[in-house]
């Protein structure tokens, strides 16, 4: 399979998504999955495709057998074919998905994310469906995601996905650059890295809220007072 373009990764995962989240609207009209594509939220980058963009994305996609249009509808509609396609399973397409849309995750910050397309029962799950999709290789086939080089400041590796090709490693590169990249103006933040952020954040706090609920309960089942 050859290396998709970002306009054909963009239309692609967002019928990946739409299939998962609005099942009752699926297949997607051209209108529907230009504005999918064109969210300004839950992406990374924010894209703004024209119709003749998606539809040259949507054509190109259709001679690789990775779309379908629907037949049982006047208007035109169409479904991804990526599991198939890719011969991948549910989790390990839904991580796939996810990072076409929103661009390089952690493990927790995919399994936050991907509460409404699939639900994974612990980051270690996440883990060995990534490490899966690394180790294709090994069976002849071809590695779909790689584990980046680890962010200065993060507990944890961010992975990106290779169905565009290799990712750029320059924002990674320079985030290890030592002291001396301390002392240097600071970049200004993107908006997709700023979403990452708040996604982050969003998720912690949701965690935050969740161990203090468990605290509480196990206060009361001890019989035990809350400081």
């Amino acid at each position: 399979m050859r290396a998709l373009t970002p306009n054909e990764t963009r239309v692609l995962a967002t019928l990946m998504e739409k299939t998962r989240t609005v099942p009752d609207s699926y297949p997607l009209s051209l209108n529907a999955l230009l504005l999918g594509c064109n969210q300004k939220t839950s992406r990374d980058p924010v894209m703004e495709l024209s119709e003749s963009e998606a539809q040259q994305a949507i054509d190109a996609l259709k001679a690789c057998s990775l779309v379908f249009e629907a037949s049982s509808s006047r208007v035109p509609r169409f479904e991804h074919n990526f599991q198939r396609g890719f011969g991948v399973s549910e989790p390990q397409a839904v991580l796939l998905g996810l990072l076409m849309l929103r661009g390089p995750q952690t493990p927790g910050e995919l399994r936050t994310n991907s509460e409404r397309w699939y639900k994974f029962a612990d980051i270690a799950s996440v883990e060995d469906a990534l490490a899966e999709l690394k180790t294709r290789s090994e069976d002849g086939g071809a590695a779909l995601v790689q584990q980046l080089p680890r962010a200065a400041g993060m507990r944890e590796q961010r992975w990106a996905h290779l169905l565009s090709g290799e990712p750029s490693l320059q924002p990674f590169s320079q985030a290890g650059a030592g002291d001396a990249a301390i002392e240097t103006e600071a970049e200004p933040v993107s908006l997709g890295q700023a979403e990452r952020l708040q996604q982050r954040m969003a998720a912690l706090e949701s965690q935050v809220a969740q161990l203090q609920l468990q605290l509480a309960h196990l206060h009361k089942e001890l019989g035990l007072s809350q400081a």
